[in-house]
């Protein structure tokens, strides 16, 4: 996990925990406070709490001796409190989801990070190929997440985690081990994650594809094998594979609808809300007026506001996700092309093309915030005026 960075929430938050926690004692005890959260959180502390409390403390320990902007800055033990309660954080989300239900949490959000990568450009593959993709690469991951845990921590050579705490604490880690970044040569960085999925994908020989997605839909056996020899079966197969719906592509759209109607109830505005109900449902605009009885004038209105709502959604708390189920996302020059990108960054100001550096390498707002010298209201609206202009020129408006 970076250790750049951190916030005003960050301070915030350790000046609330200093106040309450015995930290604000002239000893300061980073264990204490961690074990004293995991006590209110969940009951009790348990001998591999401890453990696990212990392996955070060292590693909070560790990157901040080594950074020399936390030597600096002249508040080490702030920066250690914040770090050590994050990670914490991450690891008490885990243990509160259980075993079962975290190891779904933590697959589930490493399969939509690789979805793109895990296959062959050429490969035709629907959803069916690419999950099996997914399942054999996150498999492998795993293994070598937990190698790079043990390496990192002080347990034995085969440790394996046993308890509750242990498995949440081995999520978390593999979590952020997935997102570390790693600059490339060309100046860019990536994520850990997305490296080894292209790199699977390389070396993957071009008809293992083709054989994974076959073995879904054909049956075995001698007469098949000579079915899946016949050329013109090819031929039609891999029509079939081009046609067939992507069922990725329906998780992320509905994935996108649930959070903008979530968006729309939370913030008051539940008309807007039944409207994208009723347009979803494709009825036409008399029989929208009927049922939420309106006037054409007042339909017109709502429509305005419901589309303002959107782009509003779309550009600011929510724009990772809609950009990624556009496929526009930031790795991807939010849909550019390479010269629309080169004209693009062209029109950036100096603080604008700063802003999108910080986004590009997975900065939180809370971090840029303290970057920048920005409040988060004015780093929500500047990154909006900077996807509004890519808006504009992926479109070649203006």
């Amino acid at each position: 996990m970076n250790a750049t960075a951190y916030t005003t929430t960050h301070q915030t938050t350790c000046t609330a925990t200093a106040q309450a926690e015995p930290s604000a004692t002239p000893t300061f005890s980073l264990e204490t406070i961690l074990l004293e959260q995991i006590k209110q959180q969940v009951g009790r502390v348990s001998a591999s709490a401890r453990r696990v409390v212990n392996r955070i403390s060292q590693e909070v320990e560790r990157v901040c001796s080594k950074s020399d902007r936390i030597q600096n800055s002249g508040d080490i033990r702030s920066h250690r409190l914040f770090l050590g309660q994050h990670r914490l954080k991450k690891c008490l989300a885990y243990h509160k989801l259980g075993s079962k239900q975290g190891r779904v949490e933590l697959h589930g959000n490493l399969s939509v990070v690789v979805y793109r990568h895990i296959a062959p450009t050429q490969a035709q593959l629907g959803f069916s190929g690419r999950f099996n993709l997914i399942e054999d690469f996150l498999q492998d991951f795993y293994v070598e997440a937990l190698k790079a845990f043990r390496r990192e921590n002080d347990v034995p050579e085969d440790y394996q985690p046993r308890t509750q705490f242990e498995l949440a604490e081995y999520m978390a880690f593999t979590e952020q081990y997935a997102k570390r970044r790693i600059t490339l040569p060309n100046g860019y960085s990536q994520q850990l994650i997305v490296l080894r999925a292209q790199t699977f994908a390389r070396r993957m020989p071009k008809e293992t594809a083709v054989d994974m997605e076959t073995a879904v839909e054909f049956p075995k056996g001698e007469d098949a094998e000579r079915q899946h020899r016949s050329a013109t079966v090819q031929q039609v197969r891999a029509q079939m594979v081009t046609e067939t719906p992507d069922l990725w592509e329906t998780v992320k759209r509905d994935r996108v609808i649930n959070a903008l109607f979530e968006y729309l109830q939370n913030q008051g505005h539940h008309d807007c809300a039944d409207y994208l109900a009723l347009k979803l449902q494709d009825l036409p605009a008399s029989e929208i007026d009927t049922v939420l009885d309106l006037t054409p004038r007042q339909r017109d209105y709502l429509q305005q506001r419901f589309k303002y709502h959107v782009e509003k959604f779309a550009r600011t708390t929510h724009w990772e996700l809609v950009h990624q189920w556009l496929d526009a996302d930031l790795d991807q020059r939010l849909g550019m092309t390479q010269s629309q990108w080169q004209q693009f960054v062209g029109q950036l100001t100096e603080e604008q093309a700063q802003l999108l550096a910080h986004k590009q390498s997975q900065r939180t707002d809370a971090e840029i915030m303290q970057l920048m010298g920005l409040t988060a209201k004015k780093v929500q609206k500047r990154w909006t005026n900077v996807l509004v202009l890519a808006a504009k020129v992926r479109n070649d408006e203006g």
